[in-house]
């Protein structure tokens, strides 16, 4: 745990923000006053009297013009040699998931689009500072997994050339390779996305309802605007247009 001490106003605000901006877990004490048990980094001013340090405990000083830099190096003491967590996703109806720490690529999955919230958060819960990071691909996929994954920094990546050539024996791998990519890749910080489906991915949506149903059914514009939104499945949407002729 992070635990910052200092008598530095501008420090302190800086430095809390900063780190609960990262979703970081952190505690703040008095300069001087005793270090919890679980103290492993110790954030304080240059001029700040903490005492005796613990030899397991790091300091990292800073001002408040240099809070980014302190916290990116306390965590790194935090990380240890394994480097930081970073999920790549290829957004889809079934999107590639890959986690990486540091270069090290330590998981992959390919989900529907309806678990892969939950794929994403059980890989980042335990992380130090994890970062995710969207492909911009599919639009109103991973707009609603952007919406979906608060308390967990989010990068909307260009994901152009992300997708490798697969060569014989490795189809259904595509999606996944291109999340690698999207993870090495930097983004932009992003908090939520909105997008508004165009009259082609409606109708591209009306359409595999009437692939998906037995009775050659098409759902109406109002259900399709919700399935583009991530609300309802195909399937779900075909249930509520047969409820309402019964």
């Amino acid at each position: 745990m992070i635990v910052v001490a200092t008598a530095d106003f501008d420090l302190y605000h800086e430095a809390v923000s900063e780190l609960r901006s990262r979703g970081v877990a952190f505690t703040t004490v008095e300069p001087g006053d005793p270090l919890p048990e679980r103290a492993e980094v110790l954030l304080t001013g240059p001029d700040d009297d903490v005492g005796g340090v613990d030899a397991d405990v790091t300091r990292v000083t800073a001002t408040g013009d240099d809070v980014r830099r302190a916290v990116d190096e306390a965590l790194a003491s935090l990380r240890g040699d394994g480097g930081q967590t970073v999920v790549g996703v290829d957004p889809g109806t079934r999107p590639g998931i890959a986690v990486l720490s540091g270069e090290t690529v330590v998981a992959a999955f390919h989900v529907p689009l309806s678990d892969a919230v939950e794929v994403i958060r059980e890989e980042t819960d335990d992380a130090v500072d994890p970062v995710v990071r969207i492909g911009d691909g599919a639009r109103l996929q991973g707009a609603k997994l952007i919406n979906e994954l608060d308390g967990v920094a989010v990068e909307l990546v260009d994901e152009t050339g992300t997708t490798p050539y697969l060569g014989s024996g490795a189809r259904g791998m595509g999606d996944v390779l291109a999340a690698v990519n999207i993870a090495r890749r930097d983004g932009e910080r992003i908090e939520s996305r909105e997008i508004e489906p165009t009259e082609g991915e409606l109708t591209r949506i009306k359409a595999r309802s009437r692939e998906a149903s037995e009775d050659n059914r098409t759902i109406d514009e109002a259900l399709a605007r919700r399935v583009a939104g991530g609300e309802l499945s195909i399937d779900e949407a075909l249930d509520e247009h047969r409820s309402r002729e019964e």
